[in-house]
């Protein structure tokens, strides 16, 4: 039976300050591709949203258009990705482009699709970033809060955990363990007001195992990877080399993990920690977060 525990938070509203303005696009942008999972095809439009509307997704290919918020009260299931739900309508794959708009400071969008899954692109976040960087951000009238904790909170299952610790600046650090010795173990720490999310973390491409893969596509899941969108790794090493990074794997954990918490809608003042997690448990992290911290 899984086992969370939990060291509780104690809530200081008091704490709670404004450090800038909230941001959207300048302009919209589009993208299309074949989503993971569902191994279809679906059309993206990523639109400018008005202060304190956060971000969300709209199903405009369902009737009454359904919007789905990217808040972690709409998380649904968490097998190899994250999806929303609201009503009738859900969203799949999310983790990616959450992770490429809060990554670059994006609070407010629109996200018109026109299926039930985010295409998985290149299989990393770096299309998503180009495209923001394009279209550019702007400031708007509300500010922007940040939260602290006074107390750190975890969560684990068996040796894997993730950690919310009270820290003077936002810090991410991730680490993998894996038996293919190509993998091996490997530690990653990103701090965003230190470097770059376009350049340490968004071209960090989603990975697999090859050994996983024939049972994982039985189960319904993974029909849209390819050896294009994903790094696959066998016994002998990886299927479809070069890396762009010696550590890519754990940087692209870590890229899920800023996706999963940006369903906070603004990330607290803290240093997150994590080892061997999974999108449960980074979802679970940010639940118990938000339960704590969040305003209703």
């Amino acid at each position: 039976m899984r086992e969370i525990r939990v060291q509780q938070l104690e809530r200081n509203p008091e704490r709670l300050v404004e450090t800038s303005l909230q941001h959207t696009l300048a302009t919209g942008f589009e993208r299309s591709g074949v989503g993971l999972h569902s191994g279809l095809s679906t059309h993206v439009r990523v639109l400018p949203a008005p202060a304190g509307e956060g971000r969300y997704f709209v199903r405009v290919d369902q009737a009454g258009l359904p919007r789905i918020p990217a808040n972690i009260t709409a998380v649904s299931q968490t097998l190899l990705s994250t999806e929303l739900v609201s009503g009738e309508a859900s969203v799949r794959t999310v983790e990616h482009l959450l992770a490429a708009l809060a990554g670059m400071g994006v609070d407010n969008a629109r996200i018109e699709i026109d299926g039930a899954e985010v295409p998985l692109l290149d299989g990393s976040a770096r299309e998503w970033v180009e495209a923001i960087a394009h279209s550019g951000l702007v400031a708007q009238s509300d500010p922007r809060s940040v939260y602290t904790l006074k107390e750190p909170i975890w969560v684990h299952q068996g040796d894997a955990f993730v950690a919310a610790i009270p820290a003077p600046a936002l810090r991410f650090t991730y680490g993998i363990d894996f038996d293919l010795p190509v993998i091996g173990n490997q530690w990653y720490s990103w701090t965003p007001a230190q470097e770059s999310f376009a350049e340490a973390i968004a071209p960090a491409r989603t990975f697999g195992l090859a050994h996983q893969i024939e049972q994982l596509q039985q189960n319904g899941l993974i029909k849209g990877g390819s050896l294009e969108n994903a790094l696959v790794c066998g016994t002998e090493g990886w299927l479809n080399p070069p890396l762009r990074f010696s550590n890519e794997p754990v940087r692209h954990k870590l890229l899920d993990l800023v996706g999963d918490l940006s369903l906070l809608g603004i990330f607290p003042l803290v240093h997150v920690l994590a080892y061997k997690a999974s999108h449960s448990l980074h979802t679970q992290l940010a639940r118990l977060v938000a339960q704590n911290f969040l305003p209703s």
